[in-house]
């Protein structure tokens, strides 16, 4: 289990803003295009806002629409996990940070090829590292 995983709350509260404590730790969500990312189009990669750990790249960004960022994928297959979500009196696929566990948005089955998926995440969980040239 990485050291993050096994901060307190308190800990947490004390790295993270009120929204990305409400968002990573308890699980909750930003309203529809509102976030800082949602609209943004610069190249890099996007982090893990709890723990750094490098999540999706620019290169699988997409504009679904939905007023969230969406990826149709990970940069790396253990970046993420996934666990069902049954909240909110729906069934749907929660995508965490597989170093922190923090929660980072949903899956849905609904994107764009290669891979038919639209992982939706929230702004709060993340940063943005601008690519190098």
């Amino acid at each position: 289990m990485s050291p993050d995983r096994q901060k307190t709350d308190a800990e947490w509260c004390a790295d993270l803003t009120p929204e990305q404590f409400r968002i990573l730790r308890e699980h909750g969500t930003e309203p529809a295009f509102t976030g800082q990312y949602w609209d943004y189009h610069e190249a890099g990669e996007y982090h893990c806002a709890a723990c750094d750990e490098p999540l999706f790249s620019s290169t699988t960004k997409y504009d679904s629409g939905s007023g969230w960022p969406s990826f149709y994928q990970p940069l790396n297959p253990d970046a993420v996990t996934e666990k069902s979500d049954t909240s909110h009196g729906m069934v749907r696929t929660e995508v965490l940070c597989r170093r922190c566990g923090s929660h980072l948005g949903h899956l849905f089955p609904d994107g764009p090829a290669p891979t038919g998926l639209r992982y939706c995440i929230n702004s709060a969980s993340l940063h943005f590292r601008k690519k190098q040239d």
